[in-house]
């Protein structure tokens, strides 16, 4: 994986926590990283900057969990950008998040399927 995107150290801890539920922890951070982006657009276009803030500062949150420096980081800028009321930047910074997400994704993904989907 990209260590510039990914950090392993990160993953193999929650490999080895996760054990089992390890996949499904994967395919959760995407979904719900899919509902933030999702979010912050909405927070975007109403102008809503606690809103924004308090989304950024969620996703900031589980991308530091999941091992995902680079996405955190700019998940932080746009929660301090947020926090100042500095509206006219977010567009460009939601821009960059999905950038970077849309690479997180695929490294995900690609770590997902070293696993068997789960039986129903």
């Amino acid at each position: 994986m990209s260590a510039a995107h990914l950090d392993n150290a990160v993953l193999a801890a929650l490999q080895d926590v996760m054990e089992d539920e390890y996949p499904l922890l994967l395919d959760t951070f995407l979904a719900d990283s899919e509902e933030r982006l999702r979010l912050l657009h909405a927070a975007q276009q109403g102008r809503d900057a606690q809103s924004l803030r308090l989304t950024a500062h969620s996703f900031k949150g589980s991308c530091s969990n999941m091992g995902a420096p680079l996405l955190a980081g700019l998940c932080k800028e746009l929660e301090e950008t947020s926090r100042r009321e500095l509206l006219a930047e977010a567009p460009q910074l939601i821009e960059q998040i999905e950038r970077e997400f849309a690479i997180v994704r695929i490294l995900f993904k690609s770590e997902r399927q070293r696993y068997p989907m789960p039986r129903t």
